[in-house]
Parts: C-alpha cells; structure tokens; sequence
C-alpha cells in the first residue's frame, strides 16, 4: 500500500485554511500544515481542526522553508510520496488522487517529480495570470529549459508530487519564493525523472504580496537570476552538467 503525505505550507491564511483543509480531508489520509509563522490566527484556528497533524515555526522563515520542512517530514514518517498544494484557494484537491497514480503509475521506469503546470494545457475555468507573473514564469521556465535540457512550462507552480526516494536526494537551503529554481537545478544535475500534470489556473487575488522588495517585479527577477547562478557555482564540482551550464554566462 502506497504511502503519501500531503503538504501545505501556510502563512497568514485565516480566511483560507479552514475550507482548504475540509476539501483536502476527502482525497488525503495524511496531512501535515506548516505553519510558516503566522501572526493572523492562522494558528488559532488550526487547532480547531481534527484529523491533521501541525509543525510550526516559531517565525516566518519563507515559502521554501516551509517546504524543506515538509519533505524533512515525509523523510521521517517513511512516506513513499509527497504532495504539495498551497493554502490560498489556488489548487484543486481533487486533483490529488490523480496526481498520486500518475507519480507511481510506471514501477518499471518511474517519475520522481510531477510538476502542476497552469499553462500545459488551458481550461475553460482558468482566469488570467498577473502580467508580471507570466512574464517571469515564462522567462526563467524558457532559461531552466535552455540550462538544463528540460521541457517545462511552468517552474514555479506548488502543487507538485514527489517520490520521497528522490526527494532524499535534493539538498535545499533557499527559504524563499526561488527554492523551486534549486529543485530543478539540483534534479537536472541529479538526472531525475520530471513530468508535468496539467492543472487549472487560478488567481483569486492578484494582489497578493511576494514580501518585501520582491514585490517589485524587477527585483525579483534578478533576485532569480542570482538564485540560479549561484546554485550553478555551488553544484559546480558535483554535476557534470554544470560546466556546460556555467559556460553559457550564468
């Protein structure tokens, strides 16, 4: 009997959580929140939800933080797999269970990352993405493609499956919005099997904060550019890849 956790990191997510949770009880036997710090009552009213279990952190330390705490947890409970979905209304879980067969479909030759993609195929439901958002998505999906010999068309969606087995594999230190960049780089260098699973696209609040200066649109591309050039430095003596990659003037 295969064996999954499902994740959700969540951050100031009092008018979200409670109604996030109570759908993703009816596709998930085990379900963990990390709560990344939140000061809303986000807390408060996580304790007034049964059947989950809660790890907290005691400040905010970032989205990927949050998500490093997630897969430390399905490492520790002997998961066979992982999902991630995000607490702001944005994913469907009822797509979990297909997400679960998909990532464990094929014993002989098995996918490692399945990765939501809003843009691999366009549903009559989905609503438009923030212009700055497309914009950035596309860019850095069309660099990691060219970087890294990938076929993606979405690198930062977050509702995603893993394979904890590869998951033990990834060594992830960004705490924030770019950790997914590292996922990639590190799986490319690492030659795991990555497949995309078409899923809506949903935006209910275009508004919603990145913190701080990444709200600027301008600093937060350079701020992914640094990102992924310094994890090419870092995996420099470790990946075959990365002297190709490094020579392309990252």
């Amino acid at each position: 009997m295969i064996k999954v956790l499902v994740a959700l990191p969540v951050y100031n997510e009092v008018n979200h959580v409670r109604e996030v949770l109570d759908e993703v009880s009816h596709f998930a036997e085990h379900i963990l929140v990390v709560d990344d710090g939140s000061t809303d009552g986000t807390a408060a009213r996580l304790r007034e939800i049964s059947g989950i279990t809660v790890v907290t952190h005691v400040r905010n330390q970032g989205y990927g933080a949050a998500l490093r705490t997630a897969f430390e947890q399905a490492l520790l409970g002997g998961y066979d797999g992982l999902v991630t979905i995000d607490c702001d209304g944005q994913h469907q879980p009822q797509l979990i269970p297909e997400m679960i067969q998909e990532l464990f479909r094929d014993r002989e030759d098995p996918v490692d990352i399945l990765s939501g993609s809003r843009y691999l195929h366009e549903f009559s439901s989905d609503t438009p993405a923030p212009e700055d958002r497309r914009r950035i998505n596309f860019q850095i999906t069309a660099q990691l493609n060219r970087l890294l010999e990938l076929q993606l068309t979405d690198s930062f969606c977050g509702f995603k499956a893993y394979r904890t087995e590869a998951l033990s594999k990834l060594q992830i230190t960004e705490t924030g919005y770019a950790m997914p960049l590292q996922v990639w780089i590190q799986a490319a260098c690492l030659g795991l099997a990555i497949q995309e699973f078409p899923v809506p696209r949903i935006y209910l609040d275009e508004n919603r904060s990145f913190g701080g200066s990444l709200d600027d649109s301008t600093r937060r591309m350079a701020h992914y550019q640094e990102v992924i050039a310094r994890e090419l430095r870092r995996i420099a003596d470790e990946c075959p890849m990365s002297a190709r990659m490094l020579g392309v003037g990252v």
